[in-house]
């Protein structure tokens, strides 16, 4: 499975508009190469680099097997199924690292999942996500983006 972004490559600079410096919009996503016995997808967005340990910005879930892109700015919508991420929001933070702090390192991980939607309280975190959805993974897909202020 492949994971990618027109606006960035693997291991490259995240673009300003992206960030919380900018228009704070999540970027485009496509994917492909899913596995054929995927019933639905998960979108993590984590920072292993901040000072207090992994910051979760961004965590979408239930995202139906038949789709293999989240548009520019779909972070924004209340349509998607959105974990609470750390900043408290149920939406996308983008990367905001402390200025002088060096790069980040941004993951955004793609999980291909054997299960139609997961069995989550109502507003989940994005660290309930992730826990949850590891038991149903099938594949897993990361696309790197770096950022510093």
């Amino acid at each position: 499975m492949r994971l990618s972004s027109s606006a960035f490559e693997q291991r490259k600079s995240i673009p300003r508009r992206f960030t919380c410096d900018g228009e704070d919009l999540s970027p485009p996503l496509e994917w492909s190469g899913a596995p054929a016995k995927t019933r639905s997808f998960v979108l993590l967005c984590d920072d292993p680099d901040a000072p207090a340990g992994t910051w979760h910005h961004w965590a979408v879930y239930d995202i139906s097997a038949d789709c293999s892109s989240l548009s520019e700015g779909v972070g924004q919508q209340s349509t998607l199924k959105q974990a609470v991420n750390d900043f408290r929001r149920s939406d996308y933070g983008g990367p905001c690292p402390p200025r002088g702090h060096g790069p980040h390192r941004y993951h955004f991980r793609l999980l291909a999942l054997s299960i139609d939607s997961l069995p989550l309280h109502k507003a989940p975190s994005c660290i309930d996500v992730a826990r949850e959805a590891q038991k149903y993974v099938l594949e897993e897909a990361i696309l790197i983006g770096t950022y510093e202020r």
